[in-house]
């Protein structure tokens, strides 16, 4: 019997402990990854917490999944071929027939499959992934620097490029983690004069060497919507920082129809008044991640422009540590599993 290992939680919130199972077959329209590197996501934790509905126990989180395709199941697409290098994300496949599907909008599917939600994720030797998941990893990217792409990447790259901002518009990032770091390296890479927004002086030297031309320490240059004022307003503010009042501070920094673009999840709300939007038509905008197309495409973007995520590697086996080092915000932004 051919097995393979996966780090798995047996009950909401519990440790991680490493399993052998029998390796599956993939069915109809799917295909088996053998996972070079899995992303660690700091929204695995609403799995493992089971603060998502229907999350179901024993559970191997993980969807920033990169690996090679080890078998392709009867009935798939024939574009995908044993050895093929692909990565997975949050968009882990539609159901095609729910309502936003039929009208082409695949991301916000009702019944999106989100790997370590809707079936096994990427804290695994191997997994099984539907084909309409897959985005075709580029050979200048290596497996640890996709994974995160695949979510993180994807989400801010989006976020900046199906916003109302131009070549040479005012663009502000808030935050420079896990998300934000990535988001000033695509907002530089299109053209945009970017500004960075974190907490502390520490931060300013860091933000230049990411491509910022402006820093905006919120400690000190308060008001923030202020700061972004005084350089002329802000067509869009990219919001990754999961900061609800950080977020509401930068929506006065908006230029005329200038566009807020939320990415950071927090449970609080937002404090913004009617006033604030309507007389200068600002928009508010929630955005998800992408589709297995934009998760290529972003791929193809970071790979000409020279943009990687960075990462702290851990082994497979030492998966309750990468994540908790994840959660405790020592990791030095994406913690990567590895298989290899």
């Amino acid at each position: 019997m051919s097995v393979y290992r996966v780090a798995q939680v047996d009950t909401a919130g519990g440790p991680f402990e490493i399993v052998e199972r029998e390796v599956p077959q993939p069915g109809p329209g799917h295909v088996r990854i053998a996972v070079d590197a899995c992303g660690i996501c700091h929204s695995d934790a609403l799995f493992v917490n089971a603060a998502f509905p229907g999350v179901r126990f024993p559970l191997v989180p993980g969807h920033e999944i990169a690996g090679r395709i080890e078998e392709v199941g009867e009935g798939t697409y024939s574009g995908w071929q044993v050895g093929d290098r692909v990565a997975v994300g949050w968009f882990g496949g539609s159901c095609g027939h729910c309502t936003p599907c039929r009208q082409g909008d695949f991301m916000v599917c009702e019944n999106l499959k989100v790997p370590g939600w809707a079936y096994d994720g990427g804290y695994a030797e191997s997994v099984i992934a539907p084909a309409d998941a897959l985005a075709r990893i580029p050979d200048a990217l290596a497996a640890p620097d996709a994974g995160p792409l695949a979510c993180a990447g994807v989400t801010t790259y989006n976020g900046l490029r199906r916003s109302s901002a131009r070549p040479g518009d005012l663009v502000a990032v808030l935050g420079i983690g896990g998300l934000g770091h990535l988001g000033v390296q695509y907002a530089t890479a299109m053209g945009f004069e970017t500004v960075a927004i974190a907490r502390g002086a520490g931060k300013a030297d860091f933000a230049k060497q990411l491509g910022a031309h402006h820093y905006v320490d919120s400690t000190v240059d308060t008001p923030v919507g202020d700061a972004l004022q005084s350089l002329g307003g802000a067509k869009v503010v990219l919001a990754t920082a999961a900061n609800s009042e950080a977020i509401t501070a930068t929506v006065d920094g908006l230029t005329h129809r200038g566009e807020l673009v939320v990415i950071g999840a927090d449970p609080d709300p937002l404090g913004i008044s009617p006033a604030q939007l309507l007389m200068s038509g600002k928009i508010v905008r929630g955005h998800p991640s992408g589709t297995a197309q934009d998760v290529q495409d972003t791929m193809a973007f970071s790979a000409l422009h020279g943009i990687r995520p960075m990462t702290e590697i851990m082994p497979l086996d030492q998966a309750g540590d990468a994540y908790q080092k994840m959660l405790s915000g020592t990791a030095r932004f994406r913690m990567v599993l590895t298989n290899r």
